[in-house]
């Protein structure tokens, strides 16, 4: 990323794919209970109409739900689906943060780079991210509003269960259901996250206000966190209930966030919004701060190696 202190020797494409991805995962292990909260609140209502068993649960407020699956279904439901949210990181975080900056440089020619080359890197390696690593989302989507209770049919016993169940009952096109409305979200997304990231990080280093170190990474992303949930959560939601939704519930996402702006009204799109926020804001947080200190020291590592040979 941008700020890198003259003297640093700049990582190279491997380095920032392999620490984007592990960084991504790290991530995920600590934020995945908040992606559960964000998701079961997004999809409350159609759990709550499942089934009897489920009809009495209520979900309120991001702490509120947390201890209600805890209470409900026990500590582990929190992290339904985490097998697949870790795939989903390695191949979708690995692309659309890795390759970054190597996209950015190529809309650019290695010449200064602008915020329109920045948006356009970030959309790029956003929409590239999710068409490779759809499948893995929709997994973990439907394992996290899985409700886990007896009387409630389980959808799916483990993660390639559920990856063979979904293509065999909804043809192939069901592993990548709702990849435009995905495309979409994570394009908006990639594209305020990075770019936002970028220029607090630049604008922090280049007045002189913080260092290159872990409080300016802190606040970056942090920063970058909250730009993109504000942008991205109506998105985020559609493409939520519509991966979730059984085959035929909706015609197509842009069906979707139509029944759901006439049934429930434009606060729909921005049901588990503080959940989005803690999780996307904790999220960054984790992620960039372990991202930079992962191509760090893999750089170093490669240094020592070189230096020895």
């Amino acid at each position: 990323m941008v700020g890198l202190r003259p003297s640093d020797i700049p990582p190279t494409p491997v380095v920032k794919f392999i620490g984007a991805g592990t960084a991504a995962c790290i991530a995920d292990l600590f934020t995945f209970p908040l992606d559960t909260a964000k998701v079961r609140l997004q999809v409350r209502a159609c759990i709550q109409g499942e089934s009897t068993a489920a009809n009495g649960i209520r979900y309120k407020g991001v702490f509120g739900t947390i201890g209600t699956i805890v209470k409900t279904e026990g500590p582990k439901s929190l992290y339904n689906g985490l097998v697949a949210g870790l795939q989903r990181q390695m191949s979708f975080a690995s692309i659309r943060i890795g390759l970054y900056d190597t996209v950015k440089l190529y809309y650019t020619n290695g010449k200064e780079t602008g915020i329109v080359s920045r948006i356009l890197a970030g959309c790029t390696t956003g929409a590239l991210a999710v068409t490779i690593a759809q499948p893995t989302d929709v997994v973990k989507v439907r394992f996290q509003a899985q409700v886990n209770l007896k009387g409630v049919k389980r959808r799916y016993n483990g993660t390639m269960d559920a990856y063979k169940t979904i293509a065999r009952q909804e043809g192939m096109k069901g592993l990548w259901k709702g990849t435009f409305p995905n495309v979409t979200r994570n394009a908006i997304v990639n594209c305020t996250e990075l770019v936002t990231y970028d220029l607090i990080k630049e604008s922090l280093l280049q007045y002189k206000l913080m260092t290159d170190n872990l409080p300016c990474h802190f606040v970056s992303a942090f920063g970058a966190g909250f730009c993109t949930t504000v942008i991205a959560s109506p998105v985020d939601v559609v493409k939520t209930r519509y991966m979730n939704s059984p085959p035929g519930q909706y015609k197509s996402a842009i069906n979707c966030a139509w029944t759901m702006l006439t049934k429930e009204g434009p606060t729909a799109f921005y049901k588990g919004f503080v959940p989005s926020f803690l999780r996307l804001g904790s999220w960054n947080v984790v992620m960039f701060v372990s991202y930079e200190q992962l191509k760090r020291a893999m750089m170093k590592s490669r240094q020592r190696v070189e230096y020895a040979v």
